[in-house]
């Protein structure tokens, strides 16, 4: 009887496994990629680089990897590259704070000393099916769960690369919860003979896989782990910006693991993805998941037919080997580092090198322009005088040192004080002022050794000297951390409204993997500046204490392409760069998405444009990409509403470089923006067009 019964179930879970079939009802041909459902299995082929193509033979059995077979054409013939993979997700879940301060845009938070828990994401494969997005090819397998959260797994192909991304795809109705993920490919089998990655000195390693190797946190550049096969490398990494929720430090983490037994959650031999929990030890806010948003759990696999260095080589494309590449008529300027160099090193009496490692990441980072937010705890801004002046003259002799024809080391500080909330100053020269005037000094004095000095008393006395100077003032990190409240508490203060008060800058705050884009906590302060009525930008900063060579300094790095020929001479001043600023010529990038060209009826950013009655508009953009485009967005406002039309994208492939027109309506539209991202949620953003 019981043998019986046992035959009994066997058969039924044999049945049950077999029912599975997946749905194909809404795949389409223009993409050239295939889905054929084989028995238990899906199997995907897709164009890849040139004439190769790409396949993944997916199980739907229970009882068997998901991914049974990957696989990449060398010549035009198939040879498997890895087999027997589950993806694998570590889901950790802590407590959100959306009271003490400013709800979901909140970066003082301490999520990782407040009660929390790890857990290993189930997949249970109950259905599937295959969908055509434009050139991308979409497999969802339902369901995968953790504690409260549950969704779906997906899989991406991208036609035109041997790329694809693996997600889960999950949500809560829990309020108040911060997230963070790990995630990986797992075996039982023996598949990799090595696993290889780039240690931070840029020098490729590889040592033998062995399933019974304990789990190892592995700090490398370019975010990517490889398993290394008999026939081809399979290389893992994450988003390159998305995955890293913001920190006051870019310190690199070991954002790689492999090895069994992972976080002793996950028993098979992987590699992946990891993020540390404690951070940078400072404040460690995690990731947003607010309730019924669905967050995508993400990270994406490189598919080589060659060795281990092939593999990174094309990682590495995707993000121009973590570099800003030059474009004809821009130079690169980062703002907001408070690397203290200044204080720590040249008035410690510590030896000064001839040039300090900073220079050289800056560099390599394709940055060519620095504005620097020294004295940010150290020094003595609000004196003793001779100790300020001292600091300011030894500031900006470093800059003048450091300063080359091809390169500009600027400073500037985070001043804090007079306009409320946090803010940053940048002067086209050396200005020598001190923050804090008693009654009976003058705003202004002549001394002997620096020439002229400011005291400052009040928001009066700064906007003085800002119009003085010819300066320009922007909120830091707006409406969060230091600034929150602000710039919104102060627009109708007269410095803010003046024409030396630039805007805000724009920083990844908070994380949050449901959305498609970055910081929307900016780009809406952005649009609400516009609508106010003022002429106002926003600006990329970076805001991180030190920049060394093995940091992951690229994953928080942003830029801003400024419309310049060529850079000023240091100890002529750079006025240039402040006026390409002030006048909104330049665009805002992670890098990945870049914009040669911009104009709105022939008119460029920062530009005015009469409109026709009719409102009738033209947008022309030039866009060069390297992860495939998601969207772009036409972003207008009236001086009271805001206005979005979302313009489809997944129709691009991997790595190309196109004019698009934009025909649109705009009538009673005060001004026009525009914002590209794509599938990484790498992005680019205009300054605006102003309409009449």
């Amino acid at each position: 009887m019981k043998k019986n019964i046992l035959l009994l179930l066997i058969l039924l879970s044999s049945v049950a496994r077999a029912q599975i079939q997946a749905d194909l009802s809404k795949l389409q041909k223009q993409n050239g990629a295939t889905v054929v459902q084989q028995g238990p299995n899906l199997v995907v082929t897709w164009p890849a680089q040139g004439r190769e193509q790409g396949r993944l033979v997916l199980s739907l059995d229970g009882q068997k990897p998901l991914f049974n077979s990957l696989q990449v054409t060398q010549g035009g013939k198939f040879q498997e590259v890895a087999r027997a993979l589950d993806p694998a997700f570590v889901l950790t879940i802590g407590k959100r704070d959306l009271i003490s301060q400013n709800g979901w845009n909140i970066f003082f938070d301490k999520t990782n000393r407040l009660p929390h828990k790890s857990y290993a994401v189930a997949l249970n494969k109950r259905k599937a099916s295959a969908q055509t997005v434009g050139s991308r090819t979409v497999i969802r397998v339902s369901e995968v769960q953790a504690a409260t959260f549950s969704g779906e797994l997906e899989i991406t192909v991208y036609s035109g690369s041997p790329l694809f991304n693996v997600a889960a795809v999950m949500a809560t109705e829990v309020d108040s919860t911060a997230i963070l993920y790990d995630a990986g490919m797992v075996t039982r089998e023996p598949v990799w003979k090595n696993i290889a990655w780039s240690d931070t000195d840029d020098k490729l390693q590889q040592i033998p896989a062995r399933l019974d190797e304990p789990n190892k946190a592995q700090a490398v550049k370019y975010r990517t782990i490889i398993g290394v096969g008999e026939r081809g490398s399979l290389a893992v990494f994450p988003a390159p910006h998305q995955y890293f929720y913001p920190l006051d430090e870019a310190f690199n983490l070991d954002f790689t693991w492999y090895g069994a037994g992972y976080r002793s959650l996950v028993p098979q031999f992987g590699i992946g993805i990891r993020q540390d929990l404690m951070g940078d030890r400072r404040w460690v806010p995690w990731v947003n998941a607010p309730p019924r948003t669905r967050q995508r759990l993400n990270f994406f696999c490189l598919l080589s037919p060659g060795e281990p260095a092939q593999a990174l080589a094309e990682v590495k494309q995707f993000t121009h080997n973590d570099k800003y590449p030059t474009i004809a008529g821009y130079k690169t300027l980062s703002s907001h580092f408070h690397n203290e160099f200044t204080m720590n090193v040249v008035l410690a009496n510590k030896p000064i090198p001839e040039k300090p490692a900073f220079v050289d990441v800056f560099k390599n980072s394709g940055v060519d322009i620095v504005h620097l937010a020294e004295f940010h705890g150290p020094g003595h801004p609000k004196g003793p005088d001779d100790q300020r002046l001292r600091e300011l003259k030894a500031l900006f002799e470093q800059c003048e040192r450091l300063s080359t024809k091809d390169f500009l080391l600027l400073p500037g500080e985070e001043p804090n004080n007079f306009f409320g909330g946090h803010w940053l100053e940048f002067f086209p020269k050396p200005v020598y002022w001190i923050m804090s005037r008693k009654p009976e000094m003058p705003f202004v004095t002549d001394d002997p050794r620096y020439g002229k000095v400011y005291r400052v008393a009040d928001k009066n006395d700064m906007l003085k000297l800002l119009q003085l100077e010819n300066g320009l003032a922007w909120t830091a990190h707006a409406r969060t951390k230091g600034s929150t409240g602000y710039p919104d508490l102060y627009k109708e203060e007269e410095f803010f409204k003046s024409d030396h008060f630039f805007g805000a800058a724009w920083k990844n705050i908070p994380a949050d993997l449901s959305e498609p884009r970055l910081s929307r906590r900016v780009l809406d302060l952005m649009d609400d500046m516009a609508n106010w009525g003022h002429k106002k930008h926003v600006i990329a900063e970076t805001d991180i204490f030190t920049m060394e060579p093995e940091n992951e300094t690229y994953a928080h790095l942003n830029v801003n392409y400024l419309q310049l020929d060529k850079l000023p001479d240091y100890k002529q001043g750079w006025q240039p760069v402040l006026d390409v600023m002030k006048q909104g010529k330049f665009f805002v990038t992670t890098g990945e998405v870049l914009f040669p060209a911009f104009s709105v009826n022939g008119k460029g950013a920062g530009e005015t444009v009469r409109l026709p009655d009719n409102g009738k508009t033209t947008i022309r953009l030039d866009v060069d990409w390297t992860f495939p485009l998601t969207f772009a967005e036409i972003i207008s406002g009236d001086g009271k509403n805001v206005f979005r039309e979302r313009i489809d994208l997944t129709q691009t492939r991997p790595f190309g470089k196109q004019q698009f027109t934009f025909n649109t309506h705009l009538k009673g539209r005060k001004w026009v923006r525009v914002e590209v991202w794509d599938a990484a949620v790498n992005g680019a953003f205009t300054q605006q067009v102003w309409l009449e």
